[in-house]
């Protein structure tokens, strides 16, 4: 597995704003982030959440953002508007869900697929919300700190 873009955010743009505007906080593209067992990635807006929270990190793949960006004639748009954290390239996200995995020497448990909301349409463009289902990503826990890095 190959890491492309690592991206953090302090601030929420679309949990908690059902019924508002979305938040404008970017998310940030770093070479390296701190992962911290059972709490997250440090920086991001959802470090120690709360405990044995299954979106300590999320994953997208490369591939899929790819495939979107055809579909919705959307080159040049970042995969940052997904709003992921890692963005992966040469796996399948849905074959860790339930699964232990490293990275780097990075422990992450795979606890789900990260479903697309509504919020994808607006960021993207409409209809990425159903064009994205089934893949939307990774959520995990981290079950071993270390840093990661991007390449």
């Amino acid at each position: 597995m190959q890491i492309l873009h690592i991206y953090i955010s302090p601030e929420h743009n679309y949990f908690g704003h059902h019924g508002q505007p979305p938040g404008e906080s970017p998310a940030q593209e770093v070479e390296t982030v701190e992962c911290v067992a059972g709490k997250g990635l440090v920086g991001d807006r959802f470090f120690d959440f709360k405990e044995k929270y299954k979106g300590q990190v999320t994953f997208f793949a490369h591939e899929v953002y790819e495939r979107l960006c055809e579909e919705f004639q959307a080159m040049g748009v970042s995969p940052s508007v997904f709003r992921r954290n890692i963005i992966t390239k040469g796996v399948n996200l849905n074959d860790l869900v339930g699964e232990e995995f490293e990275i780097q020497g990075v422990r992450f448990k795979g606890t789900e697929e990260c479903k697309p909301c509504y919020w994808m349409d607006q960021a993207l463009a409409p209809g990425a919300e159903a064009a994205m289902k089934g893949n939307g990503g990774l959520r995990a826990q981290i079950l071993r700190s270390g840093l990661l890095k991007r390449g």
